[in-house]
């Protein structure tokens, strides 16, 4: 059976996930092949730096970010974005308030609980 979700997503109706302190995500569309998540930082949380082994593609809705990628360390605002690719290593430090759009291919089952 293929996982999928539902076609529309409104904010106000899905909860929040809580992955650390200062931070909460929501799910939003996925398939087996692609999947996009909310993430809502507090200033000061921090994206601990981790891997997998999915595609991510981010784009910075709002805030400021302390990016670190491999061994780069770079600082992002609303309308930036980066590319992580598989297995390297990753995370971020919340320098003013804002959220981050995550897409990941393929689908992240942990995430889902799957």
């Amino acid at each position: 059976m293929k996982t999928v979700s539902k076609r529309f997503q409104i904010e106000k109706e899905m909860g929040w996930e809580n992955p650390g302190p200062g931070i909460r995500r929501q799910i939003m569309g996925y398939d087996g092949q692609l999947m996009m998540v909310k993430v809502d930082f507090e200033k000061g949380a921090v994206g601990t730096i981790h891997e997998h082994y999915h595609s991510q593609a981010t784009y910075v809705a709002s805030g400021k970010f302390e990016l670190t990628i491999g061994d780069e360390k770079k600082i992002l605002v609303a309308g930036d974005g980066y590319y992580v690719a598989p297995d390297e290593p990753h995370g971020c430090v919340c320098l003013e308030a804002g959220i981050l759009i995550d897409t990941f291919s393929p689908v992240r089952a942990d995430f889902l609980g799957i």
